[in-house]
């Protein structure tokens, strides 16, 4: 496929445009629908995304089996099956379309599924599981509450009680629920309040997943940073990032948590705050989506600058010589999981860079996504697809038998761990950083 200058595809960086979600058009469905057609068009005619994930090839599937095996032949009813598969990971974005802007044909795709997603939830046309799973606030608070916690973590060794819970939420049956811990890391580190007026200064975005199911990854990101010299505090008072109901399309929300966040965020990033977050799509949120959704808030841009991956921070200390590198153990052979929203954030290797500064150690980079997502890899309904995308993940970690396995994505490493079934159990890197300083 070409331009019309004859040229396939764009040589210059690409770019992203604000999401202009209060932007009357953006809410048109009439609009919307015209937009799918154009890029489901285009799509259909490269096809170079089809190994991504399965809104590519739901979509193929059904241009190839319309009458006339073009997107015209497709109807309008079914454009929504295409966007349901679709749990912006970004990659098609970032790794493979060659007509994103500036390119003239101008292809989001991921905000394009976005504004579907929006148009549709605000419809009223999302199921009530759909909401509730995404609330990871309230499950949060609510599953890590004396005498609530044994029953939630119960569940997934309890048939009956996750007969029950399958049945009313329509989540698999073969879906391994994450559990729920007490003390969360917030509880574990509630005297982290503000103290060092030095250079180096991390405000830690504890992150819904870290906090409540995994707080053993936070507090590593804590001790590896308090390590090297780094003083870190904790927000006083902190709510989701967001991501998860960007992804319902529950923008309203999305703007109420950001308003909830972001003072206290952009008053750290003013006093000279770093702030780095364990997870890389809450990362991600606060780097790229809500800049895109309010490109006008001069705070929402300070935090984004001032937001970190753990080991884009760690990687500057080592960059200006103040990375302690007395290691203690080597870790031999690591199989690295590069998450998807650590990917598209365009930092670099950074984790892998880190982790072989350790003796004897080497990092072998897995860059496919692991289909999870959060939700899409416990739906009824697309569990199945999340266990196919993560496959080849899976296959290269079972063939390389390696001393370690992770994901910069603890959700990611927890869905790869479950289909790789063999008693092991996945490494956050952060984590593996811990182990070779000797202090875990």
């Amino acid at each position: 496929m070409a331009n019309e200058s004859g040229r396939e595809g764009g040589l210059e960086a690409p770019t992203r445009h604000p999401l202009n979600q209060n932007d009357p058009k953006f809410w048109d469905e009439a609009d919307l629908n015209k937009e799918l057609e154009r890029v489901y068009d285009i799509c259909h005619g490269c096809r170079r995304c089809v190994s991504l994930c399965n809104a590519f090839p739901t979509l193929f599937d059904l241009v190839d089996e319309s009458d006339t095996m073009e997107v015209d032949g497709v109807a309008i009813a079914d454009y929504g099956k295409v966007v349901d598969q679709c749990y912006l990971c970004d990659l098609c974005y970032l790794t493979k379309c060659p007509y994103v802007p500036p390119h003239e044909w101008n292809v989001d795709f991921p905000h394009l599924m976005l504004r579907a997603k929006a148009i549709k939830f605000k419809k009223g046309d999302t199921r009530y599981r759909d909401n509730l799973i995404t609330s990871t606030d309230l499950i949060g608070k609510a599953a890590t509450a004396p005498l609530v916690n044994n029953i939630v973590n119960a569940a997934n060794r309890n048939k009956t009680l996750r007969g029950v819970l399958d049945k009313a939420l329509a989540i698999h049956e073969d879906a391994r629920l994450p559990e729920y811990k007490r003390p969360t890391l917030r509880q574990q580190f509630q005297d982290k309040t503000p103290g060092g007026d030095g250079e180096n200064k991390v405000l830690l975005f504890t992150t819904c997943y870290c906090n409540y199911n995994e707080p053993d990854i936070g507090a590593s990101v804590i001790k590896v940073l308090e390590h090297n010299g780094v003083d870190v505090v904790l927000m006083n008072l902190e709510h989701c990032c967001g991501m998860p109901k960007l992804e319902l399309g529950d923008l309203q929300t999305v703007e109420r948590l950001m308003e909830k966040n972001i003072p206290e965020l952009f008053e750290h990033a003013s006093a000279g705050y770093s702030i780095v977050a364990a997870v890389p799509s809450c990362v991600l949120m606060f780097k790229q989506e809500l800049p895109l959704m309010f490109p006008d808030d001069e705070r929402v841009a300070a935090v984004a600058r001032a937001f970190n991956d753990p080991f884009e921070y760690l990687f500057k200390l080592h960059r200006e010589g103040r990375l302690n590198t007395d290691f203690k153990n080597a870790l031999g052979d690591i199989s690295y999981h590069v998450a998807c929203h650590q990917r598209v954030q365009n930092i670099g290797p950074k984790t892998k860079q880190v982790l072989e500064l350790i003796p004897d150690t080497t990092v072998t980079n897995i860059e496919r996504c692991s289909g999870h997502d959060g939700t899409y890899g416990v739906k009824k309904e697309t569990l199945k697809f999340a266990n196919k995308i993560a496959a080849p993940i899976v296959r290269q970690i079972k063939q390389k038998e390696p001393d370690h396995f992770g994901s910069d994505c603890p959700v990611a490493g927890r869905h790869i761990e479950n289909n790789l079934d063999n008693g092991k159990s996945h490494e956050h890197p952060i984590e593996l950083l811990c182990k070779a300083y000797g202090l875990d």
